[in-house]
């Protein structure tokens, strides 16, 4: 199962646009978002039918009962949750991960940085960098595959 994997949106519709017609033609079949999706017609543009979303609060997203009346999916951070056999903690901050509810997980999803970063190992650690492309002008998304647990960044 192919993931991709997003992070500080912040409301462009131009990127988030970009990003799912890469997911598409990835075959990506679920979406995680880690946070700063900001307001809900940001979300609306993530719900793409047949595409599961799923994703945590960030610090800027203050409309919370109207992105959870959209997607029932969004959850606080940390979330840790079963997809395809592995077990996946999403959150905004990685810093405030206690270890213990890491070594439960394959892969730590994160964002807030707005910089991509993949770090290899037990679990793998993915941050995809912004999707907004608002605070570095490189909106960024990655694509996991779940069976391999091999992780790429791509630019949007």
């Amino acid at each position: 199962m192919k993931v991709g994997i997003l992070a500080d949106s912040h409301d462009n519709l131009n990127t988030i646009k970009k990003a799912l017609d890469r997911f598409s033609k990835e075959g990506v079949e679920c979406i995680l978002h880690a946070g700063d999706f900001v307001a809900p017609f940001a979300m609306r543009e993530l719900l793409r039918p047949g595409i599961r979303l799923v994703g945590v609060f960030g610090n800027n997203d203050g409309e919370k009962s109207g992105l959870r009346e959209l997607c029932k999916e969004v959850h606080e951070p940390p979330y840790l949750f079963e997809l395809a056999g592995r077990n996946i903690l999403l959150t905004h901050y990685k810093e405030r991960v206690r270890e213990k509810l890491t070594r439960q997980t394959d892969v730590v999803v994160y964002g807030h940085t707005h910089e991509f970063e993949i770090k290899e190992g037990n679990p793998l650690y993915i941050n995809p960098g912004e999707c907004g492309g608002w605070l570095f002008g490189r909106a960024s998304a990655a694509i996991l595959n779940l069976e391999s647990l091999e992780a790429h960044v791509v630019f949007l």
